[in-house]
């Protein structure tokens, strides 16, 4: 995979991918503010999927599950500006002001569409990706700049970056239910609901009575089945959208599954 980035700090960075496409399963630990130069990405969700392309700019919510599929477009590599907000950046922000956070919905990607004034703060960050001395506390500035636009036009993001709290012990059945097709270590979904890896196996084998490893692979290839026949949708989509690391052992384990390939399912639609 021909993968580009360069770094003005380890959280401003200018990210390429010249390649058909790039996917992963990621747990996003900072707020990300991304803005498209060129290129396109599905971010699969548990409540939908989102597409961005040129122009965008979005922001993602810490402590997410996604599945992320970037493509190149229009003869463009996939190419984005990304700065990533880390809760100890924001505690020193949030310290000089009075706010306190309320309840919000910290789970939606925010979409700034093509707005002047954040595409104005990102794309000024470009000429810097190429300069070997940077001005002193540049990175701190353009930070600052971003975070001080989405305080001016988006009146909940206070409720999100000003929320410094981690993941209380939550439900585990509603979780993996509606995160299932999420493709991470089992580490990562015990942090998510509140447990150790230890607790969050043994509280697994209370509620579902299986293993996490079983119950998600079934889980993932009843959803694939679904998408085959009401979606009507291509393997190599629903392969990647499922939580499969590729298609081969994806078509392996449908097969088993089932006892036919997903073709055989699109040659009968």
């Amino acid at each position: 995979m021909e993968y580009q980035a360069k770094y003005i700090t380890e959280d401003i960075k200018l990210s390429c991918y010249q390649d058909k496409f790039f996917k992963s399963d990621i747990m996003f630990e900072h707020h990300m503010l991304i803005w498209f130069i060129s290129g396109e990405t599905k971010i699969v969700r548990a409540e939908g999927t989102y597409q961005f392309q040129k122009g965008d700019i979005f922001l993602i919510p810490r402590n997410q599950l996604a599945t992320i599929i970037n493509y190149p477009k229009d003869g463009l590599p996939h190419k984005t500006v990304v700065m990533h907000l880390t809760t100890e950046w924001l505690r020193n922000f949030y310290a000089r002001l009075n706010v306190r956070p309320a309840t919000a919905d910290t789970e939606r990607i925010r979409h700034y569409a093509n707005h002047p004034l954040l595409e104005s703060c990102l794309s000024s960050l470009i000429p810097y990706f190429e300069m070997k001395n940077l001005p002193k506390d540049i990175a701190h500035l353009k930070l600052t700049e971003a975070v001080t636009i989405l305080r001016s036009i988006d009146a909940d993001i206070d409720n999100i970056l000003a929320n410094f709290e981690e993941p209380g012990k939550i439900d585990l059945a509603d979780y993996m239910e509606r995160n299932f097709m999420f493709n991470l270590p089992l580490e990562k979904f015990g942090y998510l609901t509140g447990r150790s890896l230890t607790t969050f196996k043994r509280d697994f084998k209370k509620v579902f009575a299986t293993t996490p490893q079983r119950w998600l692979t079934k889980k993932r290839l009843d959803l694939a089945h679904y998408q085959f026949v009401e979606k009507k949708k291509k393997p190599i989509d629903v392969c990647y959208e499922v939580g499969f690391e590729n298609l081969s052992h994806f078509s392996f384990a449908f097969k088993k599954q089932f006892g036919y390939a997903p073709t055989a399912l699109l040659e009968n639609g």
